[in-house]
């Protein structure tokens, strides 16, 4: 008797982590992911070592094994913070704030953001930008972004590898929106 309880007590542990691991890869995959900041790139935004959590569902989750995408919340905005599937190696995720469209054209001046001629009057991209580093644009060229693509720069633009570097960020690579540093607990609050 004893042993037919504890095959149904182990039974029962074992399809509640199976359960459990499935509807945890479903919520991973589909609605909402965990991130840890590697490196100072977004600086004083986002820390070495923060953890944050990813909104998929605002964009519109991908579909596994293809490359469809579900129908999001709404599309990218100019500013977000946003990760994505870095261009140069499908295995690594980055994470950089989005600041031109396909079509548009990017200029940095003095420091300043323009895009189409217009300065970017935007708190959360205040911060001075240099230019004159990467083979995407010197101080003062124009840079059209590709339609179909996304520039993004870091926060921390004096020692961030970004779109001045490697390129653009094809749109299907967004992965989605960061939301909230969920650790440390004294850096804990929403990004948007």
């Amino acid at each position: 008797m004893a042993g037919a309880v504890n095959k149904k007590i182990i039974r029962e542990w074992v399809e509640s982590i199976v359960v459990a691991f499935i509807l945890a890869m479903f919520i991973r995959t589909f609605f909402i992911q965990a991130f840890k900041i590697p490196s100072g790139s977004m600086r004083v935004t986002l820390m070495e070592g923060d953890r944050l959590m990813v909104n998929k569902l605002r964009y519109g989750p991908k579909v596994p094994l293809t490359r469809k995408r579900l129908p999001g919340f709404s599309t990218p905005q100019r500013g977000d913070i946003i990760v994505f599937v870095y261009p140069g190696d499908p295995k690594r995720d980055f994470i950089k704030r989005l600041i031109a469209f396909g079509g548009e054209r990017v200029e940095i001046k003095e420091g300043k953001i323009y895009i189409d001629g217009k300065l970017v009057d935007d708190a959360r991209m205040n911060n001075i930008y240099y230019y004159n580093r990467g083979r995407y644009g010197l101080e003062g060229e124009v840079t059209l972004v590709p339609e179909g693509t996304v520039f993004v720069l870091g926060d921390n633009s004096g020692s961030s590898h970004d779109s001045r570097y490697w390129g653009f960020v094809p749109k299907e690579n967004v992965v989605g929106r960061a939301e909230v540093i969920y650790w440390p607990f004294n850096r804990m609050r929403f990004l948007h």
